[in-house]
Formats: C-alpha cells, structure tokens, sequence
C-alpha cells in the first residue's frame, strides 16, 4: 500500500500557495455542494409544484406506473437538492441525484441518440453526486454539526 500525499505534503511548484490551498480546501467543496444542491432544487422546483406533471415523461422513459416515479423524481430533485445544499443526509440525497443523472445520461445518450454531447451535462452533474455520496458533506455541513452521517 502505498501512502497517498497530503496537499501539504505535496511538491508544489510554488510551495507558499500550500497553506491557501490547504486553507480553502473545505471551503471550495462547500461551495461545489452549495451551488449542486441549489442547482438540483431550481430544477426540481416546476415539478414539486407538479408531482405528477411527469408521469408520462418517466413512463416514456420505460418507468412504470408513472404516477410513482413522478413524485419520486420531483421530491428527489427538490428535496434531495436541499438536503445537499445544506448538507443533511447528504450521502443518500446525493446518492438519489446521482441515480436520478444517470438515467438522464441514458435517455440523451442511447433513447434519444445524441451521444456524449446530449449526455455531457448529466455525465458532469452525475460525477459530482457521486463525488458527495462517497465524500459526504464535510465539516461545514448539518450531518458535521449534529455529529452523524450516514
């Protein structure tokens, strides 16, 4: 096994940029939870108002029955945003979000056949997801401050 290196440790081309990196660190992965979160909320947010308005798109989409998939997909979007963005059982929500891309990718790349230019957005979004289903929320999260993660 072998030891992965620190920021700190790290060789840097100019070694006094360690301590701004190292310092940011957490601030930066806030950020990128924040805006994913907020991002996954605003395009949740014209379907929470109308849970079942994709019934027809999600079936389309080989889900069946529709009328459970809808919901499920707009209280994951909108909720699940939040929960990310504020960093509450960020593991599942993020976990959620990153099924709900995938199936995205799946529909721009293969049902609609644009290929990686139709997925490339939801390819990008769904690493991200996966990204904070493995990290979790970090320190400047709810599940930080209550103690527990998932």
């Amino acid at each position: 096994m072998t030891d992965v290196p620190t920021p700190s440790s790290r060789r840097l081309i100019i070694p006094a940029l360690g301590g701004l990196y190292s310092g940011l660190h957490d601030l930066a992965e806030t950020i990128l939870r924040v805006v994913a979160g907020l991002a996954l909320v605003t395009h949740g947010a014209s379907k929470i108002v109308n849970p079942f308005g994709a019934v027809e798109m999600v079936e389309g989409l080989g889900f069946y029955p529709g009328a459970f998939w809808s919901p499920l997909l707009s209280a994951t979007e909108f909720f699940g945003g939040i929960l990310i963005a504020i960093g509450l059982l960020t593991r599942p929500a993020s976990f959620a979000a990153m099924i709900v891309l995938l199936v995205t990718v799946w529909f721009h790349w293969i049902t609609v056949g644009q290929g990686y230019s139709g997925a490339e957005k939801s390819i990008l979004w769904a690493a991200i997801f996966l990204f904070f289903a493995i990290r979790g929320g970090n320190r400047h999260s709810v599940d930080a401050r209550i103690g527990k993660e998932f």
